[in-house]
């Protein structure tokens, strides 16, 4: 893999400056907290954004705090994450947000091995809140970001590509940036509209002069 070092800062500024686009607007975009964050990551798990947006604004209307949320009860969840298909989930809030409560006082923490601790905070969870709401340089991948690195570099890696370790280095590196959550929202906006799981719209691409997926792809054909 060239080195990512000497070029990452041209794909950065790409990215943002080409947002608007493929910007998408959802409302954990406006009113940002780590609770806000963790309850939209959560719903936006194998659920589509557009699903989530409408969901979330009553939930979080409902429940506008993380202390709020562990107060309730899991019928009272459930009449919300059931209009997601995501009705057994209403268990896993509520013990995420009580877990919370106990061993945190009720403050989502801003180490990435805290968050980690917390019922249903995984690796990318724990990323998107350190990135989005404490505006830390901690890595996230997703597969859609995954995917997005194997391409740029034309790694054609196999298996579950968020795991390999030529990826998270990239993420690393990539997302030690000074505005880094605009810089995901962009890229997060840009893996699902520009660089598709399938037929990704390389001709309007604007890292199509950088990406060796792309280069790659001319010289075959």
């Amino acid at each position: 893999m060239r080195s990512f070092r000497k070029f990452k800062s041209a794909i950065q500024n790409l990215l943002i400056s080409n947002w608007n686009q493929y910007k998408r607007d959802y409302p954990w975009r406006h009113r940002i907290s780590a609770y806000r964050i963790m309850v939209a990551e959560f719903m936006l798990q194998r659920t589509r954004a557009d699903q989530v947006a409408p969901v979330y604004q009553k939930f979080t209307t409902q429940f506008p705090s993380i202390k709020a949320l562990a107060r309730a009860r899991t019928r009272e969840v459930a009449r919300y994450t059931r209009h997601l298909g995501i009705h057994w989930r209403a268990r896993h809030f509520i013990e995420s947000s009580r877990f919370v409560v106990r061993e945190f006082g009720g403050k989502i923490p801003s180490r990435r091995d805290k968050l980690l601790s917390i019922p249903g905070v995984g690796e990318y969870v724990a990323g998107a809140i350190l990135t989005v709401a404490f505006q830390k340089s901690e890595w996230v991948i997703d597969s859609n970001i995954a995917r997005f690195f194997d391409r740029l570099f034309n790694l054609r890696l196999k298996g579950e590509l968020r795991r390999k370790p030529q990826v998270v280095q990239a993420a690393k590196e990539f997302f030690n940036f000074q505005n880094q959550r605009t810089l995901l929202f962009s890229l997060l906006d840009f893996t699902a509209l520009i660089c598709t799981p399938r037929q990704p719209r390389c001709p309007i691409c604007p890292l199509k002069q950088k990406c060796q997926y792309k280069s790659k792809s001319k010289t075959k054909t």
